[in-house]
Formats: C-alpha cells, structure tokens, sequence
C-alpha cells in the first residue's frame, strides 16, 4: 500500500538503539514527526543524512521530533548513535515491518545484491499522525531536499 498525503499513517513500534520499544503515539507526542528512513549505518551518505538533520532540524529548533529508521540491528544504531549523536531516536527496522507498511522496501540495493534494505526516505507527520509530507528515492546515493523537509516541518509546527 503507498502511503498517499492525508493519509493516517498505520501505528507501528520497533526498539530504538538502546533496546526500548517505541511506539508510533509516543513519538508523535511532542507534535510533528519526521521520520527519517536510511538503509545502512555507518555507509557514508547514511552518516551525513542523519548528521544534517541532527543540525538542521534538531539544531534549528524544530517544534516536533525526528526519528531515525534503518534495517540495522539495534547494536548496530547503538554504536552508530554513539558515534554522532543524532539527539534523536534511531529505530531498528530489523524485520522489515515498517519498511514494508510504508512501501519503500528496495528489492535490490547496492553493487552487493543486499534484499530488503529501506528505501532512502523521509516522511512528515502532523499531531493527528497524518500524512503531510513524503520524499522516496530508489538511488540510494541521492540525499534528501534538506531545505524543504525542514520547511514543511516547521510550517506544521
């Protein structure tokens, strides 16, 4: 199912990179939501994605939250978070589930044939966990439009 805007995004919990189950209502408690899908950790283009939002929306005052998703273990965004401290949960998509509820799981990803990595992707939630924003790209070298995420989230903060 492609998540269209205006859509109520489907309620989901994973364990963030210190083993706490997070569900999607506690996240979106302090009013927007942006959710942030990466494939991998520690694979360069990954790292300075989270690293822009960590300063861009993070640092800029946002009045909401950022959320971090990949495929990767919860040890694995442990030592990721550790390393660049997002200041923003980093959730582990381990199973797949809501890389596949939000329909951006890639078939294929990289020169070394991984199956089922997250999409680069990034979508905006407002209060009522409705979808307001959505950016996807198969190419996982492509890093988001920075600016206009950070505008759409701070219009609906």
């Amino acid at each position: 199912m492609v998540l269209r805007i205006g859509q109520k995004i489907p309620d989901f919990s994973l364990y963030d990179s210190e083993g706490n189950d997070r569900k999607l209502s506690e996240l979106i408690q302090r009013g927007v939501l942006t959710i942030v899908f990466f494939p991998f950790a520690f694979s360069g283009v990954c790292d300075r994605q989270i690293c822009l939002f960590r300063d861009n929306l993070i640092g800029g005052g946002l009045n909401g939250s950022v959320v971090g998703i990949s495929s990767d273990s919860v040890y694995t965004l442990k030592i990721f978070a550790e390393t660049y401290n997002p200041g923003f949960p980093l959730l582990s998509d381990f199973n797949r589930k809501v890389s596949r509820a939000f329909d951006i799981l890639q078939d294929s990803w990289s020169d070394f044939g991984y199956k089922g990595v997250a999409k680069r992707a990034v979508f905006v939630i407002d209060r009522r966990e409705v979808l307001r924003y959505r950016w996807i790209d198969d190419d996982v070298g492509k890093e988001p439009p920075y600016e206009e995420i950070s505008s759409v989230a701070r219009r609906l903060s």
